[in-house]
C-alpha cells in the first residue's frame, strides 16, 4: 500500500516477491494476509501452497472485500471485512490454528487514493473522509468539526510530524467558528496552502496534514500494536512476521516491537539467573530496488521487515488442526 498525496497510478503492489519469499515457508502453511487490498499479495500467497494450504485475508474496505470474492475462487482461501486487530477472533472462527505467516501491508491503497470519493488525496476534489471503512466510523470532515484546536494540533504534530502544526489547527478551528467548517479535500489543501509557511521541495505543504488525519480517523497506528501485541501468541514456532511499512511512524513501532522481542531478557532481580528466552528472530530490513521505485514511485519509501517466531515460549492456539 502507500500513503495519500501521489499522482494517477494503476495499483501496483509493492514488495511482492520480497515479501512473499520471505513469508512462505510451508507449502502447506496457514497464513493470514492482513491487507487484502486488492489481492497482489495473496495471488502470490496462494501460488505458493499445496491443496492443504490455507490464507485467510483480512481487509477494513468493503470495496476490497467485494473485489476478492468476485475475483478469487479457491477453496484454500477466505475472506473477512475487519481490522487485523480482529485477528484472534478471526482465527477462531475459521477454525485455524497457529498460523504459518503473517503479511501487513500498511497505509492506505492505491484504488483508494485514486477514488476521488474516498476523500484521501488532496489531488481530487471530494467530501473529506478517509475511512478505509466506508461503513462505520467518524469521517475526517466529522471528526475536524468536532476536535479541540489543542487536539488537532497534537495529532498533526504526532501522526504527521507538522512543523506549522498549530497553525493549521487554529486556521481549521477559526473557519469552524465562523460557521464554514472544513468539509472537502480542495478546502482543507487550500488552508494548508496558507498556513505552513514552508515545505520540503517536492512535497505538498497539505502532505503531512492529510497523512495525520488519515492516520487519527482510522485509528492505524492502535490497530498495528494491537495486532502486534497479539502475533506472538498466534504464530507457531518457526512462523513469520513481514510488514511493509511506508513511514517512520509504522516502521518505528515495528522495529521496536522486534527489537524488543529478539533479545535475551535479563530480570534485573536476579542477576545472574539465566537470561529469559528470545520469542523472536529479526531476518532483515529489505527497500526496494532502483526498478521497482522507477516503475512504481509509490514504493520509494517502503520498508519490509521479517521475524521468525523462535520455539521458546507460549504459544496460544499452538494445534496445528482445524484446517477446514
Amino acid at each position: 500500500m502507500a500513503d495519500a498525496g501521489e499522482g494517477s497510478w494503476q495499483h501496483t503492489t509493492v514488495l511482492l516477491h520480497e515479501a512473499v519469499d520471505a513469508l512462505v515457508t510451508r507449502s502447506d502453511g496457514v497464513y493470514v494476509d492482513g491487507t487484502y487490498g486488492r489481492g497482489g499479495h495473496a495471488r502470490a500467497i496462494l501460488a505458493r501452497l499445496a491443496p492443504q494450504g490455507r490464507l485467510l485475508a483480512v481487509d477494513r474496505d468493503p470495496q476490497a472485500v467485494a473485489h476478492a470474492r468476485a475475483t478469487l475462487a479457491d477453496p484454500r482461501f477466505a475472506i473477512e471485512h475487519a481490522a487485523f486487530a480482529e485477528l484472534p477472533r478471526l482465527l477462531a472462527a475459521h477454525g485455524l490454528g497457529a498460523l504459518d505467516g503473517l503479511l501487513l501491508d500498511l497505509g492506505v491503497s492505491s484504488p483508494q487514493i485514486d477514488d476521488p470519493a474516498r476523500g484521501f488525496s488532496f489531488r481530487h476534489a471530494a467530501p473529506l473522509d478517509m475511512r478505509m471503512d466506508t461503513t462505520r466510523g467518524e469521517s475526517a470532515a466529522a471528526y475536524l468539526a468536532r476536535a479541540g484546536e489543542r487536539e488537532i494540533a497534537t495529532v498533526l504534530r504526532d501522526y504527521g510530524e507538522e512543523r506549522y502544526a498549530g497553525a493549521v489547527a487554529r486556521a481549521i478551528v477559526a473557519r469552524r467558528t465562523e460557521g464554514r467548517p472544513v468539509a472537502t479535500t480542495e478546502e482543507l489543501a487550500a488552508l494548508c496552502a496558507k498556513a505552513v509557511r514552508s515545505r520540503e521541495p517536492g512535497q505538498d505543504r497539505a502532505t503531512r496534514t492529510f497523512q495525520a488525519l488519515r492516520i487519527v480517523v482510522n485509528a492505524e497506528l492502535d490497530q498495528l500494536g494491537q495486532v502486534l501485541d497479539a502475533v506472538l501468541d498466534l504464530l507457531a514456532p518457526g512462523g513469520r512476521l513481514a510488514v511493509i511499512s511506508f513511514h517512520s511512524l509504522e516502521d518505528r513501532i515495528v522495529k521496536t516491537f522486534v527489537a524488543r522481542h529478539s533479545r535475551a531478557v535479563v530480570d534485573r532481580r536476579a542477576p545472574f539467573a539465566p537470561a529469559g528466552a528470545l520469542r523472536l528472530k529479526a531476518l532483515g530490513r529489505i527497500r526496494p530496488g532502483a526498478a521497482e521505485v522507477a516503475a512504481n514511485p509509490r514504493a520509494r519509501s517502503a520498508v519490509l521487515r521479517v521475524a521468525e517466531r523462535t520455539a521458546e515460549g507460549r504459544v496460544a492456539s499452538a494445534s496445528r488442526g482445524g484446517r477446514a
